[in-house]
């Protein structure tokens, strides 16, 4: 309806004097559902080039649009509202056409080929493997997963890329930590260990056992626990395991090389564990090492450089932003020599441009907002086409209980993990509770409200409204009772609560298309609430059981299209739709 108004009020316009060519015609629907089903204010933007009151505007639209592009198919009436809003009323037979397409198409409903032909890459999650993943990783992995999820259904082939960050000072630091604990492992192997290190000094002697239990040994301990070093209970379990393993053998090991290894790889397999208790599989893990060991890095500096672009200061190299919109000039080598993160980052997005997809879409924590353009600038010094990048930045989460914030610190490994949250709320409200909120806002994560088994937690209102449809067509079933699909049946459907669920029904593609065309998929959230809610009014006013057989078994066409929209929703937010509850 809204692309064939687009096209009849385009036609329409030409007839006038005076509309810029690149005037932009705007349909949305209105706040008041009693103004109609769609609505347009081209007359109060035409006032300013065509020097007429709005009103005069719109009573001249209305009367070239009724003579000449008047579809009774898809429009039943036309009215002017306010300084010149014009309102349209979609036509009851349009209704019924939909519906019935909704209940052919089924698992397909909501799908288009807006991204047909097209490739994305999604990047998201891509936390550094130093610990756990924890709820701010978490609303990274939701946002970013349901993102794709809508380009898939928007017919986008979809790409989802996790970025390793296994180079740098933090992998070292990490080895560091895991080779403090192991020494005091082998020297205390007994005795627990807090969350606050004690410290070891240089050169240190203890009087050791294997893990084993083999003779007491004396070994030198020389390593000490790094100041800024990880802390938390999973670093002294890798340290266990390595005991377990080798038990005093490593203390002599002349590099940190093993322990980080170890801390790794047992890091990075929780984090693809934890991952997949959300329903989120990668297709492609690209290691951070790769750009240094292919020279991209190198060569992304050279040429930077060769465009005059960078210069030295104070030991280290900086990248010219100042003369790229920036206020300062931004550093891409330290003066110890190892790069910022931007200069791998540079080289990690020269090589996702290269791959040749459409579109890249990255999800990226609030910390990222003043640095990212830094990336997105040096991309288009070098000649590369930055505007195919997309960022989504989304604001932090707050955990409440008992209406009080619970207190975390990930310096002091003081937070709740990923794990532990989904093990207390389950993963399908963690999935919504993520994506709930627009992902420019600040999220309060409410756990009281979370572990709610009713209709006041909203993940509970949908899946319950999907699971009462199940159970009436169950009950049905039973007493021999069918839908009916056809045309036929549905115009029966004349209800104000009928047609009422039967509009916000026929939202849904456009509202899955629009998700994903701006990036904003917790409009589909909110959307999937409406859609209940529609339900919910309309099984309190029109009963299927115990009703006359006709008009029962359109009522239960419209349920079953109901239940259709609810799970094809909840599927793209990667939530279960139950039978039963």
């Amino acid at each position: 309806m809204k692309k064939y108004l687009e096209g009849a009020l385009e036609r329409t316009l030409r007839t006038f004097d005076g509309v810029p060519d690149d005037f932009t015609i705007e349909i949305s629907v209105p706040a008041n559902p009693d103004h109609g089903d769609l609505s347009t204010n081209c007359a109060l933007k035409l006032a300013r080039y065509l020097r007429r009151p709005p009103h005069s505007i719109a009573e001249q639209v209305v009367e070239i649009y009724r003579e000449h592009h008047h579809d009774p198919f898809y429009i039943d009436s036309v009215t002017i509202a306010g300084g010149g809003f014009i309102n349209f009323r979609g036509s009851p037979s349009y209704l019924y056409q939909e519906l019935e397409s909704c209940l052919q198409l089924d698992m397909d409903f909501g799908r288009s080929d807006l991204g047909h032909g097209q490739t994305a890459l999604v990047e998201f999650v891509s936390a550094n493997p130093t610990g756990p993943l924890t709820v701010g990783h978490g609303r990274n992995a939701v946002l970013g997963d349901t993102s794709a999820n809508l380009l898939e259904w928007s017919g986008y082939q979809v790409t989802r890329e996790y970025y390793f960050n296994d180079a740098g000072r933090q992998m070292r630091v990490l080895g560091a930590s895991v080779r403090s604990r192991y020494e005091q492992v082998t020297a205390e192997p007994d005795q627990p260990f807090a969350s606050e290190p004690r410290a070891i000094t240089h050169r240190q002697h203890y009087q050791t056992k294997s893990i084993a239990g083999a003779d007491q040994t004396s070994v030198t301990v020389s390593h000490t626990f790094p100041e800024d070093g990880y802390l938390g209970e999973y670093i002294t379990l890798i340290a266990r395991d390595l005991a377990e393993q080798h038990g005093v053998d490593l203390l002599d090991a002349e590099t940190d090389n093993l322990f980080e290894q170890a801390a790794k790889s047992t890091i990075f397999s929780e984090i693809q564990s934890t991952l997949e208790r959300l329903g989120i599989s990668m297709d492609i893990y690209f290691n951070e090492k790769s750009v240094y060991e292919t020279g991209a890095v190198s060569d992304v500096l050279k040429s930077l450089g060769d465009q005059k672009m960078t210069y030295e200061k104070d030991g280290a190299t900086w990248l010219r932003t100042s003369e790229l919109g920036k206020q300062t000039d931004t550093v891409l080598v330290k003066q110890t020599g190892e790069p910022t993160y931007r200069l791998p980052d540079i080289a990690y997005h020269m090589d996702k441009l290269k791959r040749g997809y459409d579109l890249l879409l990255n999800i990226f924590g609030a910390d990222h907002i003043d640095t990212y353009p830094d990336i997105l600038r040096a991309l288009d010094v070098l000649g590369l086409d930055a505007d195919r990048i997309h960022v989504i930045i989304y604001q932090f989460v707050t955990l409440t209980r008992n209406g009080q914030e619970v207190k975390m610190s990930t310096r002091k490994a003081n937070f709740i993990t990923l794990d532990e949250l989904i093990n207390e709320v389950t993963p399908d409200v963690t999935r919504y509770f993520f994506i709930m909120r627009s992902a420019q806002k600040h999220l309060e994560f409410d756990m009281d409200l979370a572990r709610e088994a009713n209709d006041k937690n909203p993940v509970f209102y949908l899946q319950y409204a999907h699971a009462r449809i199940c159970s009436i067509v169950r009950k049905a079933s039973e007493v021999g009772l069918e839908m009916d699909p056809s045309i036929e049946s549905l115009q029966r459907l004349i209800h104000d609560a009928e047609i009422a669920l039967i509009k916000e029904i026929l939202h849904f593609p456009e509202t899955v298309m629009s998700c994903a065309q701006t990036y904003e998929p917790h409009r589909l959230a909110t959307y999937l609430r409406s859609l209940a809610e529609a339900f919910t009014k309309f099984y309190h006013s029109c009963r299927i059981l115990g009703e006359a057989t006709e008009i029962a078994q359109s009522r239960m066409a419209l349920a079953h299209a109901t239940a259709i929209t609810l799970r094809n929703g909840l599927s793209i937010l990667g939530i279960s739709a139950p039978i039963r509850m």
